[in-house]
């Protein structure tokens, strides 16, 4: 009867624990744009779920996670410039007592860079926070990479 019982209990715990998803409010999309033989620019698109927002890249310290975008060093390219972003939705944020900078539904980030070979990898991390009216979710991480050709 014991062992009825406990195979019984983890069939319970496993169909629970199946059962409960994270959370991915948040999807990115990568691509890129020659703007000639030695520029390029590189588009990091954030697709947001209805109710749910994303921060800029500007909150003051004492807010919450900005967004930041990381290129890892290359031999091929150097960065031009900021990673450049929409002008956001300012909000006074009682949690955080300030006005913050988000972003909702959609936004694309953008990153010119120098090319010193016609063709290369951009990779990098993006770090960003998402929340939506009553909670936010740790902050994440995502890896990118995208071909310029």
């Amino acid at each position: 009867m014991k062992k009825v019982m406990l195979v019984f209990a983890l069939c319970l715990f496993t169909v629970l624990g199946a059962s409960a998803q994270i959370e991915t409010p948040v999807t990115w999309s990568y691509a890129q744009k020659k703007v000639s033989n030695t520029e390029a620019i590189i588009y990091l698109k954030a697709t947001i779920q209805d109710g749910w927002h994303i921060y800029s890249q500007h909150v003051k310290p004492g807010g919450p996670v900005k967004t930041s975008v990381k290129l890892n060093p290359s031999k091929d390219f150097t960065v031009v410039g900021a990673v450049s972003e929409p002008k956001p939705i300012e909000k006074f944020e009682k949690v955080f007592d300030m006005n913050v900078g988000y972003f909702e539904k959609q936004v694309v980030f953008q990153q010119k860079i120098k090319l010193k070979k016609p063709n290369t990898v951009v990779s990098g991390t993006i770090e960003f926070m998402v929340c939506d009216e009553t909670r936010c979710l740790p902050p994440d991480e995502v890896k990118f990479s995208v071909a310029v050709k």
